[in-house]
Order: C-alpha cells, then structure tokens, then sequence
C-alpha cells in the first residue's frame, strides 16, 4: 500500500509503501504433510492474485498454482483437459466465490471423493456438494449448516483426527463383517450338518441362546478395541473381505466337525447326550473367542494389542460359559477338565494359528490384488471418460456418481480386470 502526504489541493509527495502479509496458519505446513501422509492430496482456493497466491502456496508446500480462469477455460473444451488440469494443480488463484462450487463438481467428475472447508456464506454451496464439506469453528451458522462436519477447536489440524477416525470406523466395521459372516457358518453348518450325519442336535436350543447371548457382550466390546487406521483412503468395495469371510467360516467349521468327531469317537459322546451338547457348546464358545481376536487385526493377530476393556470381556465370556457347564444348566453336564482343556488348546491352535495364517494369506490375495490394485490406466481412462459424460449432460448437479459408474462399466465392458 503506497502511503502520499501533501496539501489538500494540492500534489501529494509519495512518502513510501507499507507491505501488507496475510500469513497462512502455523499449522498449515504440517497439516498438508499430514494428510498427504494419509494419502488426501490438498488443494487450495483463493481469491489472491496468482503472484500472491504462489508464494503463499509456496510456503505451504503447494507450488503448482494456477487461475481458475485457467479450469474455466478447459471446461469448455473437448476432451480431458480440466481433468488434467485438476490433477496437476496444487491449487487455484483468483477463486471467486461461486468459483469454489465449480471445482468441486469438476472434482466430483473426475471421480474424486471431495472434502471442503470454509466459513463464510458464500462458502455454503460448495460445502453442501463436497461429499465432506468442513465447516471451521468460527463459521458462520449458514455454512456450519451446509457442512457435514463442524470443526469445535481453532484451526485445521481436527481434519487429521476427522480421517483417522473416519478410517477407524471402517476398520470396526470390517472386523464386524468378518466376524459376523463366518460365526453364522460355523454356528448354523455345525448345528446342520452334525444333525445330518450323526442323527441328533448336538447343541441344545437353550445352549445355543446361552451362547448368542454371551458373545453378544464380547462383540460389543470391539467397539473399545484398538484399531490402527490405514495410511491411505479405504474403498467401501469390501467383497474380498467378504470372500475372506466366507474362507474363514469353512475353515472354523471343517476344524470343529473334526473335533467333533474325535470326541464322538474317543470320548463316548455317541452315548452321552448331555456330554455332547456340552462338548458342541464349549467347542463354539472358544471358537467365537478366539476367532474374534484374529478378525480384529488385518494382519497377523499380534500386530496390535487389543484393548483392556476388550480383552477383559472376552476372558469373562469364556471363564462364565466354562464355569456354566459345572452348574447343573439342563443339558450341560461338567466335562472331565482335560476335555475341555482339549478344546480349549484346540480352539486357540485353529483360530490363532492355523486360521490366522489363512486370514493374512487371503486379504494379501484376494483383497490387495483384486480390490486395491486396480491397473492405473483403467482408473485414469474411467475419470476422463466420466468427466465427458459429465460435460455431455450439460453439467448437471447430482450426477457425478451415476457418471462414474456409468464411466467405469463402459470402459471395464472394454478392458476386463484381470
């Protein structure tokens, strides 16, 4: 700013300029280190002139910033030019307000997930299309009413704990999945197919209740369990887990038949019914204890420990449904305690050791191969074919998911993954 003195009719004399600075946040630096970290690349908008913005981008480590008359301009011509654009920004300068919204439906286009922050008013549109729009403590109650996500603490770094825990929640939410899927086998193929073969229902209506309803507390305590969030963003694609799962459930099942047959052949239980509704209801017990403690962990059960609160209930859920068996429950008779500490070391060897390596094996197989690495040129090619159909359709709000979708059957019809 250029600061004159001189008369009042007079031609005033230039005394010297005062340089204005607006620095960006202490925390800015680190926080765009962080989330690239975690695998979200950052963009920035500003309504700075180019040079300013640049040296500010600069500071951020956000170097390629480029006007978004430039995005405009590329928006209204054939081809994948915006998205090419879009890829290789760290930023745009000149952002009016109404700007903002464009580049997240040009993002949403292109196939990106899009989160936005803001405070203002004229924030809100944007805040409203971004699948995460982030409203900031100090915004106003119209953009905090747009946003998804209001930030209660100065600052930006909370995004950070936003995507770890958002990633977290995943993380529990597969643990669910896995364990839910392949206790259902086990329970409902064992109760069937022991039926089938030997005549007689090895677990009693009132055993198996007992049983839901213990390990309903032990599930439930997942949710105090440790989880280490991923280093780069999940898809919600989960059919390898769910094929893992599967994997799981036959193979807790083939182990407890087999048990099941050692104690109908060596332990008499062909003669005692109460002894084997007994050794059925032990056997699913420590299945379901132990198998929990392997689908808790992506990788091999020790990779992280679990949580007091969880390892505590799951102790209780086994020493309680152990300590029933000697109470004189109808149908549950007490087993000679080296045949339930048979189970017991056979339950843990299956599920800790046998299938344990089973899990690890199938996600590194199944999952990592067919629903993490996707070929790199079939992605690019369905952004660029979605973004097409997006300027085909006169850029209509909404659809950027239809687009996508639509994008990737044509050109997988095209380019099947193998």
């Amino acid at each position: 700013m250029a600061v004159a003195r001189g008369p009042e009719t007079g031609t005033p004399t230039l005394l010297g300029l005062v340089s204005l600075y607006d620095p960006p946040r202490p925390d800015a630096k680190q926080l765009i280190a962080e989330l690239r970290d975690l695998g979200v690349p950052v963009k920035m908008l500003t309504g700075d002139a180019l040079p300013v913005a640049r040296e500010i981008g600069q500071g951020v480590g956000l170097p390629n910033i480029r006007r978004v008359a430039d995005l405009k301009a590329a928006g209204t011509k054939a081809g994948n030019e915006a998205v090419d654009l879009l890829a290789g920004a760290d930023g745009f300068a000149e952002v009016y307000p109404e700007d903002k919204y464009i580049v997240v439906q040009h993002l949403q286009a292109a196939g990106h997930v899009s989160g936005m922050t803001g405070d203002g008013v004229n924030d809100a549109p944007a805040l409203r299309q971004a699948e995460v729009g982030i409203a900031v403590s100090t915004a106003t109650d119209v953009a905090k009413g747009a946003a998804s996500v209001v930030l209660t603490e100065p600052g930006l770094t909370n995004i950070v704990a936003l995507v770890e825990q958002g990633r977290t929640i995943y993380q529990r939410i597969l643990t669910w999945i896995v364990n839910k899927i392949s206790r259902t086998i086990l329970k409902a193929a064992f109760v069937a197919i022991a039926f089938v073969v030997t005549g007689k229902f090895v677990v009693s209506a009132f055993a198996m209740l007992l049983l839901v309803f213990m390990t309903d507390f032990a599930k439930i305590s997942l949710a105090t369990d440790h989880v280490r969030p991923s280093k780069k963003p999940e898809t919600w694609n989960i059919g390898g887990f769910i094929i893992v799962s599967v994997v799981l459930g036959v193979a807790m099942l083939t182990e407890a038949l087999f048990l099941l047959w050692i104690g109908w052949s060596r332990f008499g239980l062909a003669t005692n019914g109460d002894a084997l509704c007994t050794f059925s209801f032990l056997t699913l017990l420590y299945f379901a204890v132990f198998s929990i403690v392997s689908a808790r962990e992506r990788h091999w059960f020790w990779a992280t420990l679990p949580s007091k609160t969880f390892m505590s209930a799951l102790a209780a859920d086994a020493l309680t449904g152990t300590v029933l068996t000697f109470v004189g429950l109808p149908g549950l008779i007490p087993l000679p305690w080296w045949q339930t500490l048979s189970i017991f070391v056979y339950a843990m060897i299956a599920c800790l050791g046998v299938n344990d390596a089973v899990k690890v094996a199938m996600i590194k197989w199944r999952v990592f191969n067919v629903v993490i690495k996707k070929p790199v040129d079939v992605a690019s090619q369905i952004a660029k074919r979605a973004y097409e159909l997006y300027e085909q359709r006169g850029r209509r709000d909404g659809g950027a998911v239809e687009d996508w979708g639509e994008a990737e059957r044509e050109i997988r019809k095209d380019k099947p993954h193998k």
